[in-house]
């Protein structure tokens, strides 16, 4: 009796404090290319995340399919690998309260066509891989995808 209501105290404290995350964010290049750098960033900071790193890079061949390396067997892997070295990102760090899920909210679902209405991809993607932004997927994936960019020293989170 006592242990459960422990686990249910703690479990009601993870909820009321949210844990603060890191997670990875690209602007895709038809985005960059159209300068909306600066409306995706308002969509990032209105709902609470910051950006603690940030570089505006044109992707090698060699790293954006190492970077997207899990799609190899996709029979979309040589268009991805493509349009993402077709011109410059905005690759950054996002830190927040529950940065991954609350990112993953921002930017809406992967097709523009069926994101809901207010989300960067609804407002900003042409179709299912012109959509404006990547984001990672789980809090395992931030990190691999951040330490892929970013060195500890590039980084400046909040303390």
């Amino acid at each position: 009796m006592f242990r459960a209501l422990i686990l249910a105290a703690t479990n009601l404290l993870a909820s009321a404090n949210p844990q603060v995350e890191q997670t990875l964010s690209i602007i895709k290049p038809e985005a960059v290319e159209h300068g909306h750098i600066g409306d995706i960033e308002a969509y990032f900071e209105s709902e609470g995340l910051r950006v603690i790193g940030a570089k505006l890079s044109h992707l090698s061949t060699e790293q954006a399919k190492e970077f997207y390396s899990e799609h190899k067997e996709c029979a979309f892997y040589p268009e991805l690998v493509a349009y993402m070295t077709s011109g410059p990102v905005l690759v950054q760090v996002l830190e927040g309260e529950d940065a991954v899920a609350e990112n993953r909210k921002i930017m809406g679902a992967t097709d523009p066509k069926k994101a809901s209405a207010g989300t960067i991809r609804a407002d900003f993607g042409t179709d299912i891989q012109q959509n404006a932004v990547h984001g990672s997927d789980s809090l395992k994936n931030a990190e691999k995808e951040i330490a892929f960019f970013f060195s500890a020293e590039e980084l400046y989170p909040k303390d």
